[in-house]
C-alpha cells in the first residue's frame, strides 16, 4: 500500500517536499495556513547545491525561464566604491549547476509545477499532532484533522509542529532591521544579471537582478532588537538611512511605493538538535531557521527535502527512515546556521576601526580560502 505524507506549510519547503516525495512514489496532502499560494517575502537565491540536489532525483526545473543566473557578486563600500568581486561561473560550471536569483513568487510555481494533482487545502492552521494507530493525525484550528502515515512539518519560522516537538522557544534577535522590495526598475548602473552588496557602517544593502524588468533590493540597519521587532517608520525613514551611498541604492528605494516595502527583524533560532519524534519530522525554517548572510535558506531546504525523500523511499521503517533523514543533515544546517550568524554579525559591523578591519579583511583573504568555502556551500554533499 502507498504511504501518505501530511505536509504542513505550503512554502518553498513543503512544495520541495511534494515534489521530491511524489518522486519516490508517495502520496503527499499539503495543508497550508494562507489562503492561496501567494507568496510572503520578496526574492531570493537558488543556489547550485539546490539545482544538484533536485537532479540526484530527476527533478530539473526550468529555473532559467523566470531567473538570471548568478555569476559575479560584487562587494563595494556604501559609496560604490569596490572592495571585491567574487566569480561563482567558474565554480558553478565545474559543479554542473548554475545559481539562480529568483522571485519567490516564481520559485513557488516552478516547485507546484512538480507535485502535478496532489491536493493543497488552504486555511488550514495545523495546531498540533497525536499518533493515530500506525499512523499520526495532525489537528487544525477550525476542527479539521488529517490523517497519514507520516507529518512533515514545513511551516516556516513559526511552526506549530516545531513548537509541539520543542516546546516553547524564543528566536534569536540578529540585532538588526531588514527591509526589503522587488519593483520594476531599470537603470544601467544595474544590468542584467547584476548582483552587489554595498556595506556602511552598522548598514547594508543589496541589489540584484530578477528578470523580467524587476530588481530585488533589501537594506539593513542596525538597532534593538525591540525596535526591530517593532519597526513602525516610513518609507522616508528608510531613505534617510541611505543619505549619501552610490546613486543606484538611493535611486532604487525612491522608485519603491511605500506600500510594496516589507519590514522583517532579523532572527534565527538556536539550533535545534532534535527535528522529531515517531512518524513526524520537520524540514526547512521549521528545523533549522538562518539568517540570511550566506544566501542558502532555500537551498539547504530543498537540500532537506531531497534527503527525505531518499531516506523514505522503500523505507520499512517510516520512523526510523525520518531519524537518519535528520541524522544525516543535522551537521551540515548546524554549520550553516552558525556560520551565516557569524558572517552577519561581521557584515553589520559598527565603528570606523571594524568597518575597515571588515572590509580590508575581505579584500585581501586569499582567493583560495573563498574559493574553498564556496565549494563547500555550492555543491551537494549526496
Amino acid at each position: 500500500m502507498t504511504r501518505k505524507a501530511i505536509i504542513v506549510g505550503a512554502g518553498i519547503g513543503g512544495l520541495s517536499a511534494a515534489a521530491t516525495l511524489r518522486r519516490v512514489g508517495l502520496d503527499v496532502e499539503i495543508y497550508e495556513r494562507a489562503s492561496d499560494l501567494r507568496p510572503s517575502g520578496s526574492a531570493l537565491s537558488l543556489m547550485s547545491n539546490a539545482v544538484l540536489a533536485l537532479a540526484t532525483l530527476g527533478i530539473e526545473p526550468k529555473f532559467e525561464k523566470n531567473a538570471p543566473v548568478v555569476t559575479d557578486l560584487h562587494f563595494r563600500t556604501k559609496s560604490g566604491r569596490g572592495i571585491r568581486t567574487l566569480r561563482f561561473k567558474p565554480l558553478t560550471d565545474e559543479l554542473g549547476a548554475p545559481s539562480f536569483a529568483i522571485h519567490r513568487a516564481d520559485l513557488q510555481r516552478a516547485l507546484a509545477d512538480e507535485i502535478g494533482d496532489s491536493p493543497i487545502t488552504f486555511d488550514a492552521a495545523a495546531t498540533g499532532f497525536e499518533p493515530d494507530g500506525d499512523g499520526v493525525r495532525v489537528s487544525f484550528e477550525d476542527g479539521r484533522t488529517a490523517r497519514g502515515d507520516l507529518v512533515i512539518g514545513a511551516d516556516g519560522f513559526h511552526s506549530a509542529i516545531r513548537r509541539q516537538i520543542a516546546g516553547p522557544e524564543r528566536p534569536r534577535d540578529g540585532g538588526y532591521v531588514c527591509w526589503l522590495a522587488t519593483p520594476r526598475y531599470s537603470d544601467p548602473r544595474v544590468p542584467p544579471g547584476f548582483a552587489a552588496h554595498y556595506w556602511g557602517n552598522g548598514a547594508r544593502f543589496g541589489i540584484t537582478d530578477i528578470g523580467a524588468g524587476r530588481v530585488y533590493w533589501w537594506g539593513t540597519k542596525n538597532m534593538a532588537p525591540e525596535q526591530a521587532r517593532n519597526w513602525r517608520g516610513t518609507h522616508a525613514d528608510v531613505l534617510r538611512t541611505y543619505a549619501g551611498w552610490a546613486g543606484e541604492v538611493t535611486a532604487l528605494i525612491e522608485a519603491t511605493p511605500e506600500e510594496d516595502l516589507l519590514t522583517v527583524p532579523a532572527q534565527d533560532r538556536p539550533f535545534l538538535e532534535r527535528w522529531g519524534q515517531g512518524p513526524v519530522t520537520l524540514l526547512g525554517d521549521a528545523a533549522h531557521p538562518m539568517l540570511t548572510s550566506l544566501a542558502q535558506g532555500a537551498a539547504v531546504t530543498v537540500e532537506d527535502a531531497v534527503v527525505l525523500a531518499r531516506h523514505l523511499a522503500d523505507a520499512s521503517d517510516v520512523s526510523a527512515a525520518l531519524r537518519a533523514y535528520e541524522d544525516e543533515r543535522r551537521a551540515r544546517t548546524k554549520w550553516m546556521v552558525e556560520l551565516s550568524w557569524s558572517m552577519s554579525r561581521m557584515e553589520q559591523s559598527e565603528g570606523p576601526f571594524r568597518v575597515a578591519l571588515r572590509n580590508n579583511y575581505f579584500r585581501f583573504v586569499p582567493r583560495s580560502v573563498l574559493d574553498r568555502n564556496n565549494r563547500t556551500l555550492l555543491d551537494f554533499p549526496a
